[in-house]
């Protein structure tokens, strides 16, 4: 393949459609996959266990990339948010608040509806937790392919929200769920993202810089990881200490050059791999009539398809009323609401939380299926609402 060939399959993944796309035919594949006669071969090449088991990263494949390579996807994400914190439209306080609040709220009320599910339910007395996250990679995804004439204020907003909730989702695994937190660990992370903070801090930069950073980010995600916390926290903070402002006889910032690197790797590889490994759920009839029938099921679904966007734009409502915050340019209550039901798609964060939660197969089994079954309902209904509101956007845009 020719560098022009390249450059231009990079411009190509660059465009936030085509990556939905990809992402979108990715779980498509992998659900196909996962309930035809070759699922074995699913289970096998997914549950495959690689890795040094002295450094405890003996993990499954499955493992390997929804911790390890997605957290090249959250740095991506972190560096979108670090650019519009420092020189775009989060750099308004008001603005920057308003997702805060949103994320609060979409997490507070999902919650309060899947304790009220399962309370009592033996065995699902921490389902509360699973409807919690947005699965940030579908979320932006559905947003990519279904809306065009939407502010950037909307995809920002989305971005910022699910990143704020899931690393409340990451706090509460801390919290509730990890029994021995490697205290140390986290504290060597902490260290070598002040060295990182300070290398960028000191423009050091350069043809030897990659041989350097490249080493600092992987020790970071493995401390992390270490420590008991989700590793793809590592990619976040990452992208956020990666300064954003240019200098003088600099071109680009680190942070603009890395983005432009790095998203078509991201879109075209990491993220359609994560969705090949993360959506194959084995489905049939038992446990699809099973979590009709289980409180504890209904609560999640509840949650993550009517929690979601009530809290998101409760949480919204009092942020603006309030006058702590306002609506980014362009974005009114209607695109809140349609974000608020794109936050209901749970998904890998929902899995996980669901993976430490139940402790009972049968449980967990139905478990899955009501984050499945919640995510594809959120997915729907946000795509269609997302399109009604592009649509008016595009005629208002006719009208003028």
């Amino acid at each position: 393949m020719t560098r022009e060939a390249i450059r231009e399959a990079g411009r190509f993944l660059r465009t936030s459609t085509v990556g939905g796309l990809v992402m979108l035919a990715a779980t498509i594949i992998a659900l196909i996959w996962a309930n035809s006669p070759w699922q074995g071969g699913y289970q096998a090449l997914f549950g495959w266990k690689i890795g040094p088991s002295a450094l405890d990263l003996n993990m499954s494949l499955q493992k390997w990339i929804s911790d390890g390579l997605l957290a090249i996807f959250f740095f991506v994400v972190g560096l979108e948010l670090k650019r519009e914190l420092v020189v775009g439209q989060l750099r308004n306080p008001k603005l920057a608040i308003l997702p805060v609040f949103a994320a609060i709220g979409g997490m507070v009320i999902p919650g309060l509806i899947g304790w009220g599910f399962s309370r009592g339910v033996a065995g699902a007395e921490q389902a509360w937790a699973v409807p919690l996250a947005t699965d940030i990679a579908f979320a932006v995804a559905v947003l990519a392919i279904v809306a065009s004439n939407l502010p950037s204020g909307v995809r920002i907003f989305l971005l910022s929200v699910a990143v704020v909730d899931d690393l409340g989702a990451i706090m509460i695994i801390a919290i509730v769920f990890t029994t021995d937190v490697g205290w140390v660990d986290l504290a060597i992370a902490a260290a070598l993202l002040v060295v990182y903070a300070v290398l960028q801090k000191l423009r050091f930069q350069g043809p030897l810089s990659t041989l350097v950073y490249v080493p600092l980010g992987l020790a970071v995600w493995f401390f992390i990881h270490a420590g008991g916390i989700h590793a793809t926290i590592a990619g976040v903070a990452l992208g956020l200490l990666t300064r954003v402002k240019s200098v003088e006889g600099e071109e680009h910032a680190p942070a603009v050059r890395l983005e432009h690197r790095i998203q078509p790797i991201s879109a075209g590889f990491v993220v359609p791999l994560f969705a090949l490994a993360a959506a194959g759920i084995t489905v049939n009839a038992q446990e699809l009539s099973a979590i009709f029938s289980s409180p504890m099921s209904i609560g999640i679904i509840l949650g993550l398809v009517v929690g979601k966007p009530i809290g998101v734009l409760l949480g919204s409502f009092i942020a603006v009323k309030s006058r702590l915050a306002r609506l980014p340019v362009g974005v009114r209550w209607g695109e809140i609401a349609s974000i608020g039901m794109l936050a209901g798609i749970g998904f890998t964060v929902s899995l996980l939380i669901g993976e430490l939660a139940f402790d009972d197969e049968e449980l967990l089994a139905t478990g899955k299926m009501a984050v499945l079954v919640a995510s594809f309902i959120a997915s729907v209904l946000g795509a269609i609402i997302v399109k009604m509101r592009d649509r008016a956007h595009a005629d208002n845009v006719v009208d003028s």
